[in-house]
């Protein structure tokens, strides 16, 4: 059997495990024999994905996290480091959105509020930039390991609405070109960096954007369709093959890339 692509007994950190996306993913990624730790802030629902993978037969566990603090996180990292001795891999998925960020229909950029943009911004990026640092010393140590970010389609197109959360993805993108450099050239090659970006995928965050209370498409959700070559949203599980290259052998000469996975948002043409 070819092991390509195996991810088996791979200890894989996924930080926002208890949102839609980080869930799904860390639920396939279990299931293909992986060893699945899930962070976030939210202990009963991780602890129910955790009860679910293992009730599926997989090996998973839960801790609780502030990914804008070092504390915390290196904590985190110590309890795994205690429990498994490695760290294969990182997925930074923790992220998210506030509603003064954003620039709603009538208003103007005056309107942003500063606030909120910045925790936009540190919730985003500073909460990639962290885990990062903490979950990179052991694969230094080790001589091995990937790290997969979370950028988006807001990082290629400059999209209404989304300032912060536009700009903090945009860093992501450029912060994973980064790291990709820092560590191939003072470390290792045998430890990658690449990037995934999600194109449309309904979740907690943005259905209410997207579609109304009946399931019907809102004006914004019509908008992205139209400029979606596939004519739908993205199926959270369509992001689990390309995650598993990112951190399978099978990419172990990809560094410093951003994985398109967008239904051809990103290509749509007039």
């Amino acid at each position: 059997m070819n092991e390509l692509f195996s991810v088996k007994n791979h200890v894989v950190v996924i930080t926002g495990g208890t949102g839609v996306l980080g869930a799904c993913i860390g639920e396939y990624l279990a299931g293909q024999g992986a060893k699945v730790v899930l962070m976030g802030r939210r202990k009963d629902e991780g602890d129910k994905i955790v009860d679910k993978i293992r009730a599926n037969g997989g090996e998973a566990m839960f801790l609780v996290t502030d990914v804008m603090n070092v504390e915390v996180v290196e904590q985190n990292c110590r309890d795994i480091m205690a429990k498994y001795g490695r760290v294969d891999a990182l997925l930074n998925a923790a992220g998210g959105n506030m509603p003064g960020a954003t620039i709603a229909p009538g208003s103007t950029f005056f309107d942003v509020k500063i606030e909120e943009f910045q925790k936009v911004l540190n919730v985003n990026l500073t909460g990639t930039v962290i885990p990062t640092q903490v979950f990179l010393r052991p694969m230094v140590e080790a001589g091995k390991g990937a790290i997969v970010n979370f950028s988006s389609m807001a990082a290629f197109r400059p999209m209404t609405r989304v300032l912060g959360y536009a700009a903090a993805k945009a860093g992501i993108s450029n912060f994973t070109a980064f790291m990709a450099n820092e560590v191939a050239t003072k470390f290792t090659s045998a430890i990658r960096v690449n990037a995934i970006a999600p194109g449309f995928f309904l979740t907690n965050q943005n259905r209410a954007l997207l579609t109304n209370p009946d399931g019907s498409l809102t004006e914004r959700g019509n908008d992205v369709i139209r400029q979606t070559p596939f004519k739908r949203f993205g199926r959270p599980e369509e992001l689990c093959g390309t995650i598993q290259y990112l951190i399978s052998d099978a990419a172990s000469f990809v560094t410093g890339t951003v994985a398109v996975v967008d239904g051809g948002f990103n290509a749509f043409a007039m």
